[in-house]
């Protein structure tokens, strides 16, 4: 929207035409998003306060969790505002991937309110049947990966590239790459919301993992950078750069107020839709293997649940204290902003790790 207004205004006066770079407009995004995100946080938190949707503590859970009891949730919600309006703002809406981004944020968003919803306002403990949540889940993520695969114009938007490989490249069938995306996108959006048990433990990651393929998405879409790097070069996805900067921009604005202690929680509405779009972004940019080293901390957390399941059915024996992870290191006795900043350090680490795949191949 701004974009056109700053082509517009430069037919006057050519200052305007730096609105038209790339990275300064990655950087109002982010600001934009921040800015609206501590603007509307306040009245949103003292809303859902006022209609008492707040958090519903376990009782098998750790002790130190019954006095979040009552904390607001549905936060996320404050997340994808503050996202659609700078993405809306500073994006080249022409960009068919900025669509599918939004589209597909606001879809998982959707089926993650209407759980949050039956749980906290209409009083289901249970929320949306599991079934019923992965279907809405499947129709979104299918929905997303047709329509990559329908849109795209090149034979790189399809291909499979792996990592510290430089001519290691798979074409992918219609069936192979629907099929990869899908995953991709709900196994990312399911391993975010598992992540999220935690003050802030489920977005820092996030934010880092977003500005991490905001890079890519930067170098794969500027055929300089992408030839002299030797990945694929898309033509045109350098603007999913001005959705990335707006997840990190609303993501830290969120994280103001869902920092130890937390004043509001992401919920389902949030968790979902940060989680399918970074799976969606990883998909835009060929980055799919790289998305799975960079956000290691939500593997970690969903490969425990997986374990501790399999484990208990099999076995009747449990291996951790409580599944996810990071409830277990809790029943340990580590305190709870101890297990967070550490699961943030590693996930820096594994964001450099994947950084450093567009050098090392």
């Amino acid at each position: 929207m701004l974009l056109l207004l700053s082509e517009y205004l430069s037919r006057f006066h050519s200052a305007f035409r730096v609105f038209q770079y790339l990275t300064l407009r990655g950087i109002l995004a982010a600001m934009t998003a921040l800015a609206i995100a501590l603007f509307i946080g306040p009245g949103m938190i003292a809303w859902l306060s006022r209609y008492q949707i707040g958090q519903r503590v376990r009782s098998d859970g750790p002790q130190t969790h019954l006095p979040k009891a009552g904390t607001p949730t549905m936060g996320g919600g404050l997340i994808l505002v503050a996202m659609v309006l700078g993405t809306l703002l500073w994006a080249d809406l022409s960009s068919r991937f900025i669509w599918v981004l939004l589209i597909t944020t606001l879809g998982f968003g959707a089926v993650g309110f209407y759980d949050d919803y039956l749980k906290l306002v209409v009083g289901n403990s249970k929320g949306l049947a599991a079934r019923y949540k992965y279907l809405g889940q499947s129709l979104v993520g299918l929905g997303a990966a047709l329509s990559l695969h329908y849109l795209h114009q090149t034979s790189a938007e399809t291909s499979l590239y792996v990592p510290f490989f430089k001519t290691f490249i798979v074409p992918m069938s219609t069936l192979a790459f629907v099929a990869l995306s899908y995953f991709v996108i709900v196994g990312t959006s399911n391993a975010v919301n598992l992540t999220d048990g935690l003050d802030g433990l489920a977005i820092m990651p996030a934010v880092l993992v977003a500005a991490a393929l905001g890079v890519f998405a930067y170098t794969t879409g500027n055929v300089k950078f992408a030839t002299y790097l030797q990945i694929p070069y898309i033509p045109g996805v350098g603007e999913v750069l001005i959705f990335c900067a707006t997840l990190v921009g609303a993501g830290l604005g969120f994280l103001w107020f869902n920092s130890y202690p937390a004043q509001v929680f992401m919920g389902d509405v949030g968790a979902l839709a940060i989680g399918a779009s970074l799976g969606t972004l990883a998909v835009i940019v060929r980055q799919e293997i790289v998305l799975f080293v960079m956000g290691g901390v939500f593997v970690l957390e969903t490969v425990s649940v997986i374990l501790q399941v399999a484990s208990f059915k099999l076995t009747g024996k449990r291996i951790f204290r409580m599944a996810p992870i990071h409830h277990h290191f809790e029943l340990k006795g580590w305190a709870e902003p101890k297990v967070i900043v550490r699961f943030w350090i590693i996930s820096f680490l594994l964001v450099l790790a994947g950084l450093a795949t567009l050098k090392i191949r």
